[in-house]
């Protein structure tokens, strides 16, 4: 296979960013990052990125042109498909259609985060609250060995899933610690997520207080 180098075109809050990130430090592929203010989106971004979202994988090949892949599932599932270094899915294939589900079921999840998050009234955060705490219940309920989705061994769900987590443990306890209650699984298996070397190394370590901006920015009810 040609040897190719990679740029991962990103932005410091994103959480799709963080997923192809957490599978290329898994991987140990060395790779550079371009942080964009999607605010304002330049002109070459805008070129490569036919949605104008991150995050977006740069592949640079040596014998022909480089190449641009987006979305972020469509980046880590080439990322395991072409780079040597741990497996992140199981070997067999009713495993991984599993997990693959388990994945789709995370994007929803993480939108169900998000809404609360970003919520401006008491109505929306708490029909969104309870919302995702039902996708957490559903969590617990699969989640049988740990520490990881699948057991020993850390996988793309773990990847999917930490971003998710993450929102969490940047909130005062008092925000967090509800939500979590009675889901031991599940917080076992955030707290396995937050110790991992490739999760804590997927985000600036200015991403809390860059998050409470966005928070404040917005005005959000959980920036008061």
């Amino acid at each position: 296979m040609p040897q190719t180098q990679l740029t991962l075109v990103s932005h410091p809050l994103c959480p799709f960013v963080q997923r192809a990130e957490i599978v290329l430090l898994e991987k140990g592929v060395p790779f550079d990052r371009i942080d964009v203010d999607l605010a304002i989106k330049p002109d070459w971004f805008l070129a490569l990125s036919p949605t104008g979202k991150v995050p977006l994988l740069k592949v640079s090949q040596a014998d022909g042109p480089d190449a641009v892949l987006f979305e972020s599932m469509v980046i880590c599932e080439y990322l395991e498909e072409s780079q040597a270094g741990v497996g992140l899915y199981p070997v067999d294939a009713l495993s991984r259609a599993r997990q693959r589900g388990w994945i789709e079921f995370g994007t929803a999840t993480l939108a169900e985060a998000w809404q609360f998050l970003n919520a401006k009234d008491r109505p929306t955060a708490d029909a969104k609250r309870a919302a995702f705490q039902g996708r957490l219940q559903q969590l617990e309920a699969v989640l049988v060995e740990g520490p990881y989705f699948g057991g020993a061994a850390f996988g793309m769900v773990d990847a999917v899933f930490a971003p998710v987590f993450r929102y969490f443990d940047i909130f005062d306890p008092t925000v967090s610690q509800p939500i979590f209650e009675n889901l031991p699984r599940v917080t076992a298996w955030r707290t396995a997520l937050a110790g991992r070397q490739s999760v804590a190394a997927a985000v600036a370590g200015d991403y809390a207080e860059r998050f409470h901006q966005h928070l404040r920015q917005h005005q959000v009810l959980l920036a008061h």
